[in-house]
């Protein structure tokens, strides 16, 4: 059975750091707890897709959406809805980005911290998807304790 949490947010910065805490006070509450290698890497992936959201996809006036699932087998699939389907994040490699520049690099975080990710067209706009596993063993708490 898996578990799942949908909330929208306003497509501000402030609206992205709030996604970001909202996500891992909901892994807390289904026992996933803040400070294991499954709620620090789910906090990364939701803080860069929800940053792109609102650098890169917002629509005045049009909130982002995220969306989490927990299936209790160490896997949370992050889900960032936008409502800019115009503007879709490169596949491939990550291009190069020069150490100095200001920004760039999320999708290399996304990429390193997901098993897997992708892009899917909503109407209106798109949703960009991570599912973040957690290393080790079956249980994250296992993991902060240990």
């Amino acid at each position: 059975m898996a578990l799942d949490f949908t909330q929208r947010f306003s497509a501000t910065p402030r609206g992205a750091r709030l996604a970001r805490r909202l996500a891992q006070a909901q892994l807390d509450l289904w026992g996933v707890p803040y400070g294991c290698p499954l709620s620090d890497d789910v906090a990364l992936v939701v803080a860069e897709l929800a940053a792109n959201a609102v650098l890169h996809g917002r629509v005045p006036g049009r909130d982002f959406e995220v969306r989490l699932a927990y299936d209790r087998r160490r896997t949370v699939r992050v889900m960032v809805s936008d409502t800019c389907g115009d503007r879709v994040p490169p596949d491939g490699p990550a291009p190069a980005v020069p150490w100095v520049a200001e920004g760039g690099r999320g999708l290399a975080v996304v990429r390193a911290l997901a098993r897997d990710w992708g892009v899917s067209p909503r109407v209106p706009g798109k949703t960009v998807w991570a599912s973040v596993v957690a290393p080790g063993p079956a249980d994250p708490v296992a993991r902060a304790s240990g």
